[in-house]
């Protein structure tokens, strides 16, 4: 088995038919054993990995593994599919195991020894541990938990001296902004790149500039321009400045409003009630409880706080939530979630905290409320949408009973530059 080959890169990419543009190619050409990629949305972060990934995989070795890892499969996919259709186009004599399912591919490498990739998510860190990594691609990686990075995937790093390659549009100046910086001074272990979308030469420039009117100009600046900005990300603002309240008792003769977001596998069911000041006076939060259990729990709830009315989600399971409700005599409204109807929620809400027209408990007395407000984030799909959505390992149940909670007293209706679709 030959594993003192020497490897040709470019040589490689050229019998792919691989082209890199400029800024690709400064990324292939580093032998820094940290990269980072904060580049704008199409830059060809994903393309550019996919291939680094791949050419490390052909590399000859006796044995080598990398992992592509993500915040959900979803993403990680992205870059893992990237390498199978290359390899299915070109490589596929090379291919000893592809298991798609599994996120798992083996390659006969270029020294006759065994390569293997897997894509993997952030989503359960339980199977990021075991195994040494001669490379890693993590990709959303401003989106990750810096725990994530710093006690899972860098010590998988170690024992093989591994190279890892990040890349993201950037978020705010969390741990993926601090190795930026790290790339940028001048160790040589580190290297990082900062490129907007339209040094990307294969886009139109007239098309980029057209999202520029588009979209507000912090999600521009974010996500096309490459920009690290401070809370940009973040589709609630003066949170804190809204967390003045208290939990306060059912007063007679007072008008109370719910919301009510029903859990969905893993989720939480959150009742949420506020009061014509809309100030949150109560909230109840559970998982895990029998369908009737859990509707006893809520018509009490609403049944102390004057018979509130109650704004229900009744997507699937709601559904039949709803009809007991309406059974047990629950002054009760539906509200399908879809797209649309989930991101005027969310613009009501955005505005009604952005005006100071809401009070919160304070933050000692509803932690999870606030982070969940907080980590509530806008960003902009490969295919130029923006979102709005909670990261990965964080849920919106509070948001959205907030939310609903808030439909029938809500201000006047928003005037935003442009549509959230919400996922």
């Amino acid at each position: 088995m030959e594993t003192n080959l020497e490897f040709n890169k470019a040589a490689f990419f050229k019998d792919l038919g691989y082209e890199p543009h400029p800024g690709q190619l400064e990324v292939h050409r580093s032998t820094a054993k940290r990269r980072v990629m904060a580049c704008g949305v199409r830059w060809g972060k994903t393309v550019c990995a996919a291939m680094e990934g791949l050419a490390a995989a052909m590399e000859p070795n006796e044995r080598s593994m990398g992992w592509v890892v993500a915040p959900t499969y979803d993403l990680a996919d992205r870059v893992f599919r990237e390498i199978v259709l290359h390899v299915a186009a070109h490589l596929r004599h090379r291919i000893v195991m592809l298991k798609e399912y599994e996120r798992r591919l083996v390659l006969r490498n270029l020294g006759g020894g065994l390569s293997e990739i897997r894509a993997k998510s952030a989503d359960n860190p339980v199977s990021l541990l075991g195994e040494g990594l001669d490379w890693v691609i993590v990709d959303e990686a401003a989106r990750m938990k810096p725990a994530i990075w710093e006690q899972h995937l860098s010590q998988r790093l170690l024992d093989r001296q591994g190279w890892a390659l990040l890349i993201s549009t950037p978020k705010g100046k969390g741990f993926f902004y601090d190795l930026f910086r790290k790339g940028q001074s001048g160790d040589p272990d580190h290297r990082s790149w900062n490129l907007p979308t339209s040094s990307n030469p294969l886009l139109d420039k007239a098309t980029i500039e057209a999202e520029r009117e588009r979209v507000p100009d912090r999600v521009f600046r974010q996500e096309y321009q490459a920009e690290f900005i401070e809370g940009s990300g973040a589709v609630f603002h003066n949170v804190r400045e809204c967390a003045t309240g208290v939990w306060k008792p059912p007063e007679e003769g007072i008008r109370y409003y719910a919301g009510l977001d029903l859990a969905k596998v893993e989720d939480w069911t959150v009742l949420v009630i506020m009061n014509k000041d809309r100030e949150v006076v109560f909230c109840d939060r559970f998982q895990r409880l029998d369908w009737q259990l859990q509707v006893n729990r809520i018509v009490g709830s609403l049944k102390r706080y004057n018979k509130a009315q109650v704004w229900c989600d009744v997507t699937g399971v709601g559904d039949p939530v709803y009809e007991l409700l309406k059974k047990e005599g629950c002054n009760v409204q539906p509200y399908p979630f879809t797209q649309k109807s989930k991101a005027a929620l969310v613009d009501s809400l955005s505005m009604a905290m952005e005006q100071g027209l809401i009070t919160l408990p304070k933050a000692e007395l509803w932690p999870e409320g606030l982070e969940e407000l907080e980590s509530f984030q806008y960003s902009i799909t490969e295919a130029g949408t923006v979102r709005s959505s909670a990261p990965s390992g964080y849920h919106d149940d509070v948001v959205m009973a907030l939310a609903l909670a808030l439909w029938e007293i809500r201000p006047s209706k928003p005037k935003h530059a442009f549509t959230v679709v919400q996922l």
